[in-house]
Order: C-alpha cells, then sequence, then structure tokens
C-alpha cells in the first residue's frame, strides 16, 4: 500500500507513538511506502522527530501545521499539504488529531483520495467554552463527511461521536492504540535499581503517575487526595513522570501542603524509559479529566501494576473494579485517597489486579495487533472505493 499519515505534532504522547509505530510497522514489517507528514515539534512536551528520522520511510515536515489556531496560517497549512500529496500520491490517507485530521480531510476530499481518521481523543472536551465545544462539534461533521471510516482508540471515542451526530457507527471502527509489550512484561534493568536511583527505599510503596504536567491531566486532584493517603500509610511514596507548565505550581502547593518529601519529579523521559518507571511502581493511577484512552493504564497493567482511574472515556475498557483496579467518579479527591490507600495496605490485592490486567490486556495493546488490524481498514475502504466507481 501507499499511504500518507498526517499528524499535527510528534510531541511524546500517545497519539504520535500510536501513530510512529503504524508507520514502522507497515514500512519494516509490510514494505509499504508510506509518508509522515507533521508539523514542527518543538516544547516542554519533547520530540518523536529524531525517531521518526532515523525509520527509513519518508518525513515530510509541514511548515505552518502548528497546534495554534491562526486563520493564515491554516490555509498556508492546507496548501502545503495539499502539495506534498501531489508529489506523494497515496493511494490513502490517514490523518490522526483535531487540527491535522481537519485540514488532513480536507485535503484528500480536494484530491479526491480515500481517507480515514483516528480518534484519539475527542476534539470536544470538559473544560472548553460553550463557543469552542460547539465549534469543534460543528468542524468535526465537516470533516466526517470528507472521510470514508472514523477510528477510535476505544468505543467510548465512537459513542461520543456517534451522540453528537457527527457520525453513524456503521462507519466506525474501534482499534485500541499498540505499544511495544514486550519491556512491559520484562524490564531490561531490575526495578530494584530504579527505585535506588530515584532515591526510594525497599519499604516504600510507589503511587505513580505518568503525564504531562498539564491543566486536563489532573494532577491537582492526587496532590490534595495525597495528604490523606500518607496520613494513614506514611511508607507511601509519588512518583510523577513528565514536564510542563504546571511544574512550578504542583511544587508549591505540594510543599504547602508539607508532602516535599513524600513527591518526586522525574520530569521529561524518554519513552523507552517509562517501562523501567513503571516497573519501579506498586500503584499506577490516572486522573486525567479527559483524555481517549490512557496508554499508561494498559502499561501499567501489562507491567503487572493495579490501576486507578477517573471514570472517563475509554478508562472503564481497561479499569475493571475489583479486578485489575478501581474506577473513580471524575474530579473527585475523598474516594482517590481511599482506593489508593486500600491498595498501600494489601500487596495481595495489588498482586492480583495486576496479573488479571497482564492476562486480559497483552495481546490486546500489541502494536502488531494495532497495525493489522488498521491495514485492514485500509484494504476494506480501497476494495469500497473500487466498487463504488464500477
Amino acid at each position: 500500500m501507499r499511504v500518507a499519515h498526517i499528524i499535527t505534532r510528534m510531541i511524546i504522547g500517545g497519539a504520535q507513538q500510536n501513530t510512529l509505530f503504524t508507520v514502522e510497522d507497515q514500512y519494516r514489517d509490510y514494505q509499504d511506502e508510506v509518508a509522515l507528514m507533521t508539523g514542527p515539534t518543538t516544547g516542554p512536551e519533547g520530540t518523536l522527530i529524531p525517531r521518526a528520522e532515523q525509520g527509513g520511510f519518508d518525513l515530510r515536515i509541514i511548515p505552518h501545521l502548528t497546534r495554534s489556531i491562526r486563520p493564515f496560517k491554516e490555509w498556508r497549512a492546507y496548501r502545503e499539504l495539499i502539495s506534498e500529496l501531489r508529489d506523494f500520491q497515496p493511494e490513502l490517507i490517514h490523518t490522526h488529531s483535531s487540527k491535522a485530521g481537519i485540514l488532513g480531510r480536507a485535503a484528500a476530499s480536494h484530491l479526491k483520495i480515500p481517507a480515514v481518521h483516528t480518534i484519539h481523543g475527542a476534539a470536544f472536551h470538559f473544560g472548553q467554552s460553550p463557543f469552542h465545544y460547539r465549534a469543534y462539534i460543528a468542524a468535526e461533521k465537516w470533516a466526517a463527511r470528507r472521510c470514508d471510516r472514523l477510528i477510535s482508540v476505544c468505543d467510548a471515542m465512537t459513542d461520543q461521536y456517534v451522540a453528537a451526530g457527527i457520525a453513524t457507527k456503521d462507519r466506525c471502527d474501534t482499534v485500541y492504540s499498540g505499544m511495544d509489550v514486550e519491556p512491559f512484561l520484562r524490564p531490561t534493568r531490575p526495578p530494584a535499581d530504579v527505585r535506588q536511583e530515584l532515591g526510594i527505599e525497599p519499604q516504600h510503596i510507589v503511587i505513580g503517575k505518568v503525564a504531562r504536567l498539564f491543566h486536563l491531566k489532573g494532577h491537582k486532584y492526587l496532590i490534595e487526595a495525597a495528604k490523606e493517603v500518607v496520613a494513614v500509610q506514611p511508607q507511601v511514596r509519588f512518583l510523577l513522570v513528565g514536564d510542563g507548565i504546571l511544574k512550578d505550581e504542583f511544587e508549591q502547593r505540594i510543599s504547602e501542603l508539607g508532602l516535599s518529601d513524600y513527591f518526586i519529579f522525574v520530569g521529561l523521559v524518554p519513552p523507552e524509559r517509562v517501562p523501567e518507571l513503571i516497573h519501579a511502581m506498586d500503584i499506577v493511577v490516572h486522573t486525567s479529566v479527559w483524555e481517549g484512552l490512557a496508554r499508561v493504564l494498559p502499561q501499567g497493567l501489562i507491567a503487572g501494576k493495579p490501576v486507578v482511574s477517573y471514570d472517563i472515556d475509554g478508562a472503564r475498557e481497561v479499569v475493571i473494579p475489583n479486578e485489575t483496579g478501581y474506577l473513580l467518579p471524575s474530579e473527585s479527591i475523598e474516594p482517590l485517597s481511599q482506593a489508593l490507600i486500600e491498595l498501600a495496605t494489601d500487596p495481595e490485592k495489588r498482586h492480583r489486579f495486576g496479573q488479571t490486567g497482564r492476562e486480559r490486556f497483552t495481546d490486546q495493546f500489541r502494536h502488531e495487533t494495532m497495525t493489522r488490524r488498521l491495514r485492514e481498514i485500509y484494504q476494506r475502504v480501497l476494495d469500497e472505493r473500487k466498487q463504488n466507481k464500477r
């Protein structure tokens, strides 16, 4: 196949890693001709561009494709995409993320090229103003008419888009976001060594969160819940993996609560270090208030760790209450404290939840499984287009 993938930016994030695995698998395992088209990637979230440059496939930087919304730049980015697509001449276009999804599908429609779009997280979501919420729904409806199928990373995303009137269910597929599961099954370094480097003692119970230090990721709820957790179980330590604009604010609040000795900020790390850090944890917590399906949840389970998450979007598809972890009301603090205390004081339950998660979700989240299923969808779209031309 000859496929162009379009994404707004290649930061170190779930949607970006998902996309890069797909491109790498297509190029290496299926010998597809594949191009990755993305905007410039700089900032505190890190970049996957160096890894993409080493992949051997066609990488194209679209200068005006940026995350911020500026009408003149959108027009320029659209024209740049048209030019690059005409040069590459793909059989099919696969768009990812909100802005690239709109501009990429517009370009695909203009060039009369079949297209699919992955919903990594809803473009319309909690925390937006009513104007922006309605505007994103309108934009997604417009773009949905300009592609052949929508692909969701979890069933919850499909349900949200169907409920908003963006597409009918028969036009949607769920393909869970794939990853390299082997480092989560077998860590490359002993967890005890990683913990020692971080100043974590053998008796400490580590509650870890992997996410950008950003508003919608919900760190503030974990910080508020931590005071009660520490009061009951003083051997607990909180390990925060990631960086972002709210780091100073979080450190100040932790200091005000007298919890500075209980929090460890690891900062931004390369994706290949995430498995060893999750293996150094005893419990994985994710308090995001908006997310398609946070990759850290299946990652934690595949590593054999229990997970605690707010009941948002696709979390309930892997966080099975009293089987793999706890599912809590969004933005809640007292239930979060109690769930963490219960797991911190019950090592048998931690082991049982983690093992159940590993058994249920390892194969489902392999990137090879994801890419195979995506190529099946591509082939179906191409076949349907051919039939319609007859």
